[in-house]
């Protein structure tokens, strides 16, 4: 009998709060062994990893406060494996998975899965009775550019290594060769990708991946030794109905602000693809149909967001909206029945490009989201991904050995009513950290010149959207670079009369060279020419040059309500104040929407 179908006594509080903290505690430790043991920048540094537990069903039990976007989705990757595999599972097995089919988010983000078994019983039989899994985005595991980010990118055998599943560690055994086989050779068989370029430093992260699990496991038998495995799984099942119960009346509080049951708001990607959503709520149920029917055909490039994805989006808003202490975890989702039409870019085929998909819709669904429950302005809506490096394919074919380097650049935060934005954070569902500026000179070939507040990009209003940021970077010698970025073209929405956030822009500071033809015939050393700025657009690759930099100005966030002397403008002119009905909750008590899990 399932824990879904078992009859509980109503929780102890007392314990339902330890057992929440304990389960929570395991993550954080699973996540604090990973960054240690790690030693590629983007997971030691830039934190761009997340720990979770789920239950031998593939439901989130708990998590720390990781990546949104990682943690929604990884359920529906334990849920694939465990289809695969559950009844051969044996304990000291590893799964590798990153495959959008199989629940993946994009193919950098590769997830470690390992189950927890029960002590065996009289007659010798283990039961699975929890997964700890850890996801984490590899600078590179090859694909057509370095950095596996690939701006231009169009099928998803152009973005690297695709494993459905591979059993990586099998009753102990660590499988080397079968890496290798699917992070250099399968990869680098389809035209113009390579394998993965720095084999060495996957490896390593992997590793530290699935030390990490094994940290959750030792935790969490010890939990089990504590209380008994019918004690645990008890309040597993109390932690996720605490969840469910908080959100349906969350969407009871939302019908009464907003004084209808549906609710409705669209955005554009850049391109001009709409993503459309309408929310109907059963108030008497507490539940709500979020259909996104009207949302833009699947994209010739790679801004398709799978499944998984719409839905940590969707429990990242639910979970933000909540005025509630409680763990991130599937409960969130109970009430909510997610409808996305088939053949949208939401709903992408298997071999569509999804790499942009991830890092950029993602945070378009939530901005179109949290519009619909008029929440907040809309943040920069962007990650602004970059990535430089080298090596790949030769002349000859052959796999040259190389690097690739991967950051997110902060921008603003959207206002809502009673807190202003703030400037130059991670918002929403990316909440890593750049990469340091000492940490990436003394690693890479590069300076970094600018990195500061852009002032004045956020948008004004009653309530001031936060500001983006400036960064710049020189490189010192020749990079391929490639930027993946939004709101180039469609300025964040503000709210209430608000203004909308500054655009973001990317310019290329480009060096005059003789071997591009750009020095005059008359060009003279002692009268050195003026670089050249070009403005590269949101998604571009180039070859730069030794001296080329890139300048990256990110977006401003939207601001939230008019200025008091517009309102007393209205006010004297007979209008009435504007009003909102933002639900209670932690995007209103917090500045950067992201906090708090």
């Amino acid at each position: 009998m399932s824990a879904q179908t078992k009859k509980y006594s109503p929780p102890d509080p007392i314990l339902l709060t330890l057992f929440a903290n304990r389960f929570m505690s395991v993550a954080e430790a699973m996540g604090r062994s990973l960054q240690q043991t790690a030693i590629s920048t983007n997971i030691k540094e830039r934190l761009d990893f997340s720990c979770a537990l789920f239950a031998p069903d593939g439901d989130l039990v708990a998590n720390a406060p990781f990546i949104p976007i990682h943690l929604g989705s990884m359920s529906f990757a334990v849920r694939y494996q465990m289809q695969l595999h559950a009844k051969t599972l044996k304990p000291g097995d590893v799964l590798m998975t990153n495959s959008p089919h199989a629940g993946g988010s994009h193919l950098p983000d590769i997830t470690i899965i390992s189950p927890v078994f029960s002590a065996p019983s009289s007659t010798g039989e283990r039961e699975i009775i929890f997964f700890t899994a850890s996801r984490g985005h590899h600078a590179d595991i090859g694909g057509i550019l370095p950095g596996s980010m690939p701006p231009t990118s169009q099928t998803i055998f152009e973005e690297g290594a695709n494993i459905l599943s591979f059993k990586i560690v099998h009753e102990g055994m660590f499988d080397h060769e079968g890496l290798v086989d699917y992070m250099v050779t399968k990869p680098a068989q389809y035209p113009g990708s390579s394998g993965c370029r720095n084999l060495r430093d996957v490896e390593s992260d992997l590793k530290a991946q699935i030390a990490a699990n094994y940290k959750g496991i030792q935790l969490i038998q010890q939990i089990v030794d504590d209380y008994g495995l019918e004690t645990v799984q008890e309040y597993m099942y109390h932690i996720r109905a605490n969840a469910e119960s908080s959100v349906r009346n969350l969407l009871r509080d939302v019908v009464k602000r907003a004084g209808s049951n549906v609710l409705e708001a669209i955005d554009y990607l850049d391109d001009g693809s709409p993503i459309k959503l309408k929310v109907e709520i059963d108030e008497k149920e507490g539940s709500a149909v979020l259909d996104f029917e009207g949302t833009g055909c699947e994209i010739r490039g790679n801004l398709n967001a799978p499944i998984s994805v719409v839905h940590s989006a969707v429990i990242y808003c639910m979970r933000a909206m909540l005025d509630m202490d409680i763990p991130l975890n599937a409960g969130c989702l109970v009430p909510i029945t997610v409808k996305i039409p088939e053949g949208s870019l939401l709903a992408p085929s298997r071999t569509a490009a999804v790499c942009g998909g991830n890092v950029l819709t993602s945070q378009r669904i939530v901005d179109v989201v949290l519009k619909a429950f008029h929440a907040c302005a809309a943040s920069q809506g962007c990650t602004n991904n970059l990535t430089f490096g080298a090596g790949g394919k030769d002349k000859d074919g052959n796999n040259v050995v190389g690097y690739g380097y991967y950051e997110t650049i902060a921008g603003g935060s959207g206002a809502g009513p009673g807190w202003h934005g703030t400037s130059g954070v991670h918002t929403h569902i990316t909440n890593t950290r750049i990469g340091d500026v000492e940490i990436l000179e003394r690693r890479y070939p590069v300076i970094v010149h600018q990195f500061g507040i852009r002032e004045g990009s956020g948008g004004k209003g009653r309530w001031r959207g936060g500001d983006g940021v400036v960064r710049e970077i020189e490189f010192l010698e020749p990079l391929q670079v490639s930027i993946l970025s939004e709101r180039r073209t469609r300025q964040p929405y503000g709210m209430e009369g608000g203004e909308p956030g500054a655009l973001g822009r990317n310019t290329w500071i480009k060096q005059p060279r003789e071997e591009d033809g750009d020095l005059p015939e008359d060009y003279d050393e002692r009268r050195p020419l003026k670089p050249r700025k070009i403005n590269i657009g949101g998604k571009a690759t180039t070859f730069m040059g030794k001296g080329d930099r890139l300048l990256i100005e990110t977006p401003g966030a939207g601001a939230w309500g008019i200025s008091k002397e517009e309102e007393e403008e209205l006010a004297h002119g007979g209008h009435d104040h504007l009003r909102a009905w933002a639900p209670r909750g932690s995007l209103a008590e917090r500045e950067a929407a992201q906090a708090g899990f």
